[in-house]
């Protein structure tokens, strides 16, 4: 029988096993499957219904995690500074009068993610076209790392190269909002305002004492916003720090000096008016002047200061009541001491009053007034004036004065006339203040103080009738002495001069020079004090390179523009009564 055959004859059969004859169904046999095809649904039903709630476990979770990111700090999930960062303010600076001296300007800076980069060649090759000075070398080993998702290429682009930035149309390339500080003045103010790192934090100058306040804490906590903050106005004022930026360097120009700086102060607030130090730098490209100009000689620098300390010298020999201003001293000889020989540079070979001493710059003079004196009195003395002192301020930029480790006879004389001591411009200018205003020093400050105010921090350091004796010396100066060549008609000017040997390889050269002025107007009722400095002149006036030929005419220049816009009126004639001229 074939297989076909066979398959027809099992049909057969199965066909006749389903008809009438077949058995009937057990009935609890078809329960049981009814049960089952029940209990299988709803299984069914189940595990339907565990898979629609797995799904929306996922989708919840996934939810979750995107409502974290978009609320996470981005700085969390970004190698890129957040906006508030780059954008924090820093507050602007002003001067006296409200003009500003430095604000925040908004920038952009370039970054690029490497991973996006499609190709680094041309990407290089088209930003040199806008950015010529750019390291190409450096750039592409920046672009080529394409584990990276950031990198800075430019920080504070001009509004100009991001446009033509934007025009290359190159993938992964984006700009970033920052602040930028702005000097509206340049160079004007450089040592007094400093300047900022290109991260807008305080580097020197006020605006380092501006982040040593809090600022720079706040920022590294985060707690710095773009929002405007309360100015800082500064006790400056520009329009007279233009013309004293303007004397000190055309000083340098004219005399063909190593440097030069002066300071205008007034007297009874201890304010500083204006102080310029060159050579300078722009604050706006500080890096330029990283050679010479960043150095605040004013403050930051330490030069025996010569015959200006004279006066010091002798306002103590007053105070002490040991000498008076009628008295005379020998100087018809030089002195001789510890192998070193004392002499006058204008010699006048004779008995000299104080008055005189003081006119014609005597040295032998003076060490015989400081000999009376004492050393522990004159140490004392100096030290109250703050001579020997760290001059405190708000400026970051201070030297320490420097004096000899032991204390020796010859010190002392030497001393008298200003040699044996480096102390800082702008400190003698601070003392010599004090010799003016009734025998109190005030602390310098660049902020603005009220009388009151500085009278707080006074301290008495001379007696009232020192500081009188002291400004007829100054004006006995000013009309017979030295200070000839810095008088201004109808402001009656003050002070003494003071030329100081440059000490090279340990030794005194003669023929480079520290020259210093240091100067009251109007003597009468003194309001400020002016001091000049100019270091290593080669070229003074009528070939002369000492102080009366340097310094000297620096202060005039000072006090004839200046004196007007500080409100100082002139006296002439008899009397010295006001006169007003029509030009």
């Amino acid at each position: 029988m074939s297989f076909l055959s066979r398959i027809m004859d099992l049909k057969s059969q199965a066909h006749f096993s389903a008809g009438p004859n077949t058995r009937p169904v057990d009935p609890s046999k078809g329960a049981r499957i009814e049960g089952t095809r029940k209990r299988k649904a709803a299984q069914a039903k189940n595990r339907v219904g565990l898979l629609i709630f797995s799904f929306a476990v996922v989708y919840c979770v996934i939810g979750g995690r995107l409502v974290e990111y978009a609320m996470r700090d981005p700085e969390s999930v970004s190698s890129i500074l957040p906006p508030d960062r780059l954008m924090a303010s820093r507050p602007d600076i002003l001067d006296r009068n409200g003009q500003v001296l430095a604000t925040d300007i908004r920038t952009v800076s370039l970054f690029a993610e490497p991973n996006k980069i499609v190709d680094v060649d041309e990407a290089v090759e088209k930003l040199a076209t806008v950015l010529p000075d750019l390291d190409a070398r450096g750039t592409y080993k920046k672009l080529a790392t394409r584990t990276s998702h950031f990198a800075w290429l430019r920080r504070q682009l001009t509004p100009k190269q991001q446009s033509q930035i934007l025009a290359l149309g190159i993938p992964g390339i984006g700009f970033r909002p920052e602040k930028r500080r702005f000097y509206p003045g340049g160079p004007t103010a450089a040592h007094i305002l400093g300047y900022v790192n290109i991260d807008n934090r305080g580097v020197s100058g006020m605006e380092k004492f501006i982040d040593d306040q809090g600022l720079a804490d706040l920022a590294s906590v985060g707690m710095t916003s773009d929002q405007p903050l309360e100015p800082v106005k500064l006790s400056i004022d520009i329009r007279v720090q233009n013309v004293v930026r303007d004397v000190v360097v055309n000083a340098v120009k004219n005399y063909e000096a190593k440097g030069a700086g002066a300071v205008v102060l007034d007297i009874h607030t201890g304010e500083v008016i204006a102080m310029a130090s060159a050579p300078d730098f722009d604050p706006n490209n500080p890096m330029e002047g990283a050679k010479e100009g960043w150095l605040n000689r004013m403050s930051n620098g330490t030069f025996e200061m010569g015959s200006t300390f004279k006066t010091f010298s002798l306002a103590m020999a007053l105070d002490t009541g040991k000498v008076r201003l009628n008295d005379s001293f020998d100087a018809t000889q030089p002195i001789h001491i510890g192998g070193f020989t004392i002499h006058d540079f204008h010699g006048q070979r004779r008995w000299l009053t104080v008055p005189e001493i003081f006119q014609y710059s005597s040295n032998v003079g003076t060490a015989r007034i400081i000999d009376i004196v004492g050393m522990e009195a004159q140490k004392d003395y100096l030290t109250k004036l703050g001579l020997l002192t760290k001059m405190k301020t708000e400026l970051p930029e201070v030297k320490m004065p420097t004096q000899p480790r032991v204390w020796k006879k010859i010190n002392s004389i030497t001393i008298s006339f200003g040699h044996g001591v480096s102390t800082t411009p702008l400190q003698t200018a601070v003392a010599g203040a004090a010799l003016v205003n009734g025998g109190k020093l005030i602390e310098p400050t660049f902020l603005p103080r009220t009388r009151p105010e500085a009278d707080e921090v006074a301290q008495q350091v001379v007696k009232k009738s020192t500081s009188d004796d002291v400004r007829y010396l100054f004006k006995v100066n000013g009309v017979k002495g030295s200070g000839r060549n810095a008088d201004v008609p109808g402001f009656h000017v003050g002070g003494k001069t003071g030329t100081a040997d440059k000490v090279v390889n340990g030794r005194y050269a003669h023929n480079l020079n520290f020259n210093a002025f240091l100067a009251a107007f109007p003597i009468e009722d003194p309001k400020y004090v002016v001091l000049t400095f100019c270091d290593e002149p080669h070229n003074g006036e009528k070939g002369q390179n000492i102080a009366a030929y340097t310094a000297a005419p620096m202060v005039k220049n000072i006090i004839a523009r200046s004196a007007p816009i500080l409100g100082v009126e002139p006296k002439f004639g008899e009397g010295n009564p006001a006169l007003l001229v029509s030009y």
